[in-house]
């Protein structure tokens, strides 16, 4: 998420809607959600902060750091609710705590009840939503009722869900086409996939959760992450997604995101897409000759051959997304992913080349 300043600690903690600016002083609103009263105040920002009318933000009493939750200029958007998780990936970039968090779906739901416009798509991330079942299917009823044609993205391992009484708890009477369910998978058979989330067991769960939605007649994207482990067995993990589980909506091949547990593990995780084309190649090739839609994400156009850019997605969400310098004079630039705000490696800097003839892509 994105921070700010203010110029002085603010007075209070919460939720609120940016209602208006006046030079650096700022008017903003708290959510009436669940019938509390509403509360305005006004702030003076730090001379380098930037806010606009529609954004949200959390306050925390004493504290002059404002995060911003909603970005309403922004194309991507997320709503994070949990840092708990029961899996400790190889490359997490997001790496999981025990405390109990839980009021984040409460402050999730006051975000949403403060946005004017409603996306066309939110994500909900964490950590792992499922853990707090009741609550996530809370959200997204709420969700689904304040914004009737926005599409909820669930990114979730499906642990949980391969348990029935989970996966009725959520599942049942969820409307389909409405909620996206982005699931992890690393390998076609336990050793791989359970060593790349580090947990025993893992890979049942999550094919178990995987048919659960299904059998609901959910939406699906099965996501895997490009380290070096998994591009070794690349090739088998399409075949095996594309016969086993032939009715996901698409297959999504994704660079690291450089942070966290993959900084650690920076052998087996921070691998140039470059270097491993014919794997990538070969994989989306798999996937298109079963029916099955593959999309590229993470992954610069200039480090992809002509012939896979068009799978390619401008994928890193605005907040922590930037571009080389040599990027300014490539035709392509509007619709690449560019790069992480925060990689700053040689391995993901190094040969990056302007593209600039773009009616031959």
């Amino acid at each position: 998420m994105r921070e700010v300043l203010l110029a002085s600690p603010s007075p209070t903690s919460g939720i609120f809607k940016v209602s208006s600016l006046a030079g650096r002083l700022v008017t903003l609103t708290s959510s009436s959600l669940g019938g509390e009263p509403q509360r305005s105040i006004v702030c003076q920002l730090d001379g380098s902060a930037c806010l606009v009318p529609q954004d949200v933000v959390r306050l925390s009493e004493g504290l002059s750091r404002v995060i911003v939750a909603y970005r309403a200029a922004d194309t991507h958007h997320t709503l994070f609710v949990t840092n708990q998780c029961n899996s400790r990936c190889l490359m997490c970039s997001q790496p999981p705590t025990r405390q109990d968090d839980s009021w984040l779906f409460r402050e999730a739901m006051e975000t949403i009840s403060l946005i004017e416009c409603p996306p066309r798509v939110v994500g909900v991330t964490g950590g792992e939503p499922t853990l707090h079942a009741a609550k996530l299917r809370e959200l997204l009823d709420f969700a689904h009722a304040s914004w009737p044609v926005t599409t909820v993205e669930v990114l979730t391992n499906a642990r949980q869900l391969g348990e029935a009484g989970v996966a009725a708890a959520l599942l049942e009477g969820l409307r389909p086409g409405r909620t996206t369910w982005l699931v992890p998978l690393y390998g076609g058979a336990d050793e791989l996939h359970d060593f790349v989330v580090q947990a025993p067991c893992a890979f049942d769960q999550t094919i178990g959760g995987l048919l659960n939605l299904q059998a609901h007649s959910q939406s699906i994207q099965v996501r895997t992450v490009l380290i070096q482990p998994v591009l070794d067995q690349l090739p088998a993990l399409c075949e095996f997604i594309a016969k086993n589980l032939p009715f996901v909506q698409t297959v999504a091949l994704m660079g690291t995101e450089p942070i966290g547990f993959a900084l650690a593990n920076a052998e087996m995780c921070l691998v140039d897409p470059s270097e491993r084309v014919d794997e990538i190649r070969a994989a989306v090739a798999t996937l298109r000759l079963h029916g099955l839609t593959p999309v590229l994400m993470n992954l610069p156009l200039c480090k992809l051959p002509a012939q896979l850019r068009p799978f390619a997605a401008a994928s890193i969400s605005d907040w922590k997304n930037e571009f080389a310098p040599e990027c300014e004079l490539c035709q392509l630039k509007p619709r690449c992913s560019g790069f992480f705000t925060w990689d700053k490696s040689s391995l993901h800097r190094t040969r990056v080349t302007p593209i600039l003839r773009a009616k031959h892509v």
